[in-house]
């Protein structure tokens, strides 16, 4: 039970700390705190228009988060969602452009497909090259989705590229068939039902089947995983391929329900976003879903606060920043002996020095 409320207590502390940060920041800049939170409140959450908003921006954070949770139970830390997510865009317009794709539901789970394999296949060349090159998958993730950015400016500009777009290149749109529609005639789109699945299908795999029980065994001890004969690399890449194939959706899904085209509006930033909401939920899919909505409700109360305060849009970049660095801090406090350090200065104080025999010892 403690561990548990070390779990939930921790990043809450986390982000009350960063909003109370962001006051201060916002304070500096002449205006009100009070002000910046009730906007931010009721930007995201202060009527059915500003829940629309933030479901619609929860969905790709939802499975960009797992690209980052479900590795990271393998013991890998993948940074690289935003290149999964742009490539797994194209792979959705490149398909719907070079096959003739029937106009319905199953030509929209063809394309969908599609961007899942893109992005499995990006993170999962991460993977693989930390288990038998030695490169570390931090790294060589955050590169390649500088790589994937460059791909996939380079087909939009060119080989894909749509003659009738002008000012703004972009691929051909996808046909109306092909497109993910809203719920109930809202702007909330079907993407978000594929979000929550996902989180709900992934921490259901990580905790009761053997497969998931053994990635868990692989990142948590891996020597000991050798030892009874686990498969480890075998895993990880599995991990780091369900992990990619989750952004490589979300960016397919982006581009079927919102733009119906791949274009630069695609590079968003969900895939960086998608790394706070990972490490706030401790990278729990469960804990996904509520931090996702969240998150997505800073960001569709951004342009509330350039409107009515005048502060820029990206100020909520700002806030995101703060609160990323406090949940990293909140980490090193957590694994703290809090007892020992308040019964070192309950004897000493803190300006008494302490006993020579101490000092030699430490």
């Amino acid at each position: 039970m403690r561990e548990t409320l070390k779990d939930i207590l921790l990043p809450v502390a986390a982000i009350v700390a960063a909003l109370l940060l962001f006051g201060v920041f916002v304070w500096f800049a002449g205006v009100s705190p009070a002000e910046v939170w009730l906007l931010l409140f009721k930007g995201a959450f202060g009527d059915w228009y500003s829940w629309q908003n933030t479901l619609q921006r929860a969905a790709p954070l939802m499975l960009t988060a797992l690209c980052v949770a479900i590795p990271a139970r393998a013991g890998l830390v993948i940074i690289g969602g935003e290149g999964a997510l742009v490539l797994g865009g194209l792979a959705c317009a490149g398909l719907a452009q070079a096959l003739p794709l029937p106009a319905n539901m199953a030509g929209t789970v063809l394309v969908c497909i599609a961007g899942a394999i893109a992005g499995a296949l990006w993170i999962a060349l991460a993977g693989w090259l930390r288990q038998y090159r030695g490169i570390n998958e931090t790294i060589s993730s955050l590169l390649l989705a500088y790589v994937a950015i460059g791909l996939f400016k380079h087909f939009v500009e060119g080989p894909l590229r749509d003659p009738a777009s002008l000012n703004k290149p972009s691929t051909h749109s996808l046909a109306e068939g092909l497109r993910i529609s809203g719920i109930s005639g809202s702007d909330v789109h079907w993407g978000l039902v594929i979000g929550i699945v996902a989180c709900l299908a992934a921490g259901l795999w990580l905790r009761v089947t053997p497969s998931g029980f053994a990635v868990r065994v692989v990142g948590g001890n891996p020597r000991a995983a050798q030892l009874v004969g686990l498969p480890a690399s075998r895993l990880i890449l599995v991990a780091c391929a369900l992990g990619g194939a989750c952004a490589g959706l979300a960016g397919a899904i982006e581009v079927a329900a919102v733009h119906t085209s791949a274009n630069a509006s695609l590079i968003a930033g969900y895939g960086y976003a998608g790394i706070l909401v990972a490490f706030i939920a401790r990278h729990h899919p469960f804990a996904v879903i509520p931090v996702a909505i969240l998150f997505g409700g800073f960001g569709a109360a951004g342009s509330l606060l350039q409107r009515r305060l005048g502060l820029p849009d990206a100020s909520v970049l700002l806030l995101q920043g703060i609160a990323f660095v406090l949940i990293l801090a909140s980490e090193a406090l957590r694994d703290m002996d809090w007892k020992a350090f308040f019964l070192k200065f309950s004897r000493f104080g803190p300006s008494e020095p302490a006993p020579i025999a101490i000092t030699e010892n430490k």
